[in-house]
């Protein structure tokens, strides 16, 4: 049951907590990744294990979806938060002492589940606070906080002492500061019962959206195994096929990923999700042909103008994705169509980069790369093939 509305002040200070909250926790999701090359040369391990720590991340993020997602409707939104904030901070700590890969995989696992339980309870809390703008907010927060982690990271590595922990440390301290600030934070649902059954995750498709769930699917694996491509092989595939050598490189192609991914979620919110999903599939396969052109000319500037335009393809295919099908949902239908498109999503973000990573030490990074570029292109025409010609469908009204 959500409770009585708090003063204008305290949404004001709700609503700006929640969102760096967001964005603290996304922040650091992507910040391993321009420190990944670092990792490899001081320890020696392969692509494949970079991969590795990546998606060991990826799936523990998942299972925290799936099972404690929902926990804060029935236990409240601050004790969620609290133990989210308390993982996260132990999974920087974690990173900060990693002496080995077998340490950045705990921190990874750790920091996954925190992710995922964190996303959940303050968007839920976002909507609470601020049903207007909580959604656009949830939508952006996520992007613009891996850019700013990867950017960020970056700066530090180039320009700042510990280049392996320095973020890390800052973060922490953002974690411990949101901790303490935490009492200040109006609650905005009682206690329930029902918070053990919550944990069993409940995936189901309903008839009425398993035809628009079929046809965004393609693009919507191409979206998700794109951001997973980003954020663990790309900055080595930008070092290896331009030659750069600066610490900044790496950062910024993720950040110039992800903020033109958000720039075109803002800039297409209003219009029909058909169109947000046809324009998200063109965008990301022409991404795919300028990415495939540039890795042959050797380029960087190609390759930043190549992932501008695939990130533009990213931030509309993920919008569009969700748009086309959660509205086809009941109302007591639409936690188990989330839990599978959580499922379908995750596991389109993590086992094809898995995959690639483990191709790499075969056939090459470089190799490797136009393979997995050209299965994004494959899948990009495959959804055009279904969505174009197709007319929107009616939305359930409740």
């Amino acid at each position: 049951m959500t409770l009585a509305s708090p003063s204008p002040l305290s949404r004001r200070f709700s609503a700006l907590y929640l969102a760096v909250g967001l964005l603290g926790f996304l922040a650091a999701s992507s910040a391993p990744t321009p420190l990944y090359h670092l990792y490899q040369e001081a320890w020696q391990f392969s692509a494949a294990t970079l991969t590795l720590i990546f998606a060991v991340y990826a799936l523990s993020l998942l299972a925290a979806l799936l099972t404690v997602g929902s926990l804060s409707d029935y236990l409240g939104r601050r004790p969620l938060i609290l133990a989210a904030l308390l993982l996260e901070s132990l999974a920087m700590a974690l990173f900060i002492v990693a002496d080995s890969v077998a340490w950045l995989l705990a921190a990874r696992v750790l920091q996954g589940f925190a992710t995922g339980m964190a996303t959940s309870v303050l968007g839920a809390a976002l909507l609470d606070t601020d049903r207007d703008q909580g959604p656009l907010v949830n939508s952006l927060a996520p992007l613009l906080g891996m850019a700013c982690g990867a950017l960020g990271t970056s700066l530090l590595v180039a320009y700042a002492a510990w280049p392996l922990r320095l973020a890390y440390w800052l973060l922490l301290g953002l974690f411990v500061l949101l901790a303490l600030l935490l009492a200040r934070l109006p609650e905005s649902v009682t206690r329930q019962p029902g918070a053990l059954a919550a944990l069993r995750p409940t995936m189901s498709v309903p008839p009425q959206a398993r035809r628009a769930v079929w046809r965004m699917l393609p693009v919507n694996v191409a979206v998700w195994a794109l951001g997973g491509f980003s954020l663990s092989l790309l900055p080595s595939l930008v070092r290896a096929a331009t030659g750069s050598t600066s610490s900044l490189t790496g950062g910024a192609v993720v950040a110039t990923l992800t903020l033109s991914g958000a720039l075109v979620i803002f800039s297409v919110r209003r219009w029909a999700p058909l169109r947000v999903l046809r324009l998200g599939t063109l965008l990301l396969g022409s991404g795919a042909v300028l990415m495939l052109l540039a890795l042959q000319s050797g380029l960087l500037g190609g390759l930043f103008v190549a992932t501008l335009v695939a990130g533009c393809g990213f931030g509309a295919g993920f919008l569009g994705a969700l748009r086309s099908t959660l509205p086809l949902a009941q109302a007591h239908e639409r936690a188990g169509l989330m839990a599978a498109y959580y499922v379908l999503s995750y596991l389109a973000f993590s086992l094809p980069a898995l995959l690639a990573g483990l191709l790499v030490r075969q056939f090459g990074l470089m190799f490797t790369s136009e393979g997995y570029l050209i299965g994004l292109l494959a899948l990009c025409l495959l959804a055009c093939t279904g969505l174009f010609g197709q007319r929107s469908v009616t939305a359930c009204s409740t």
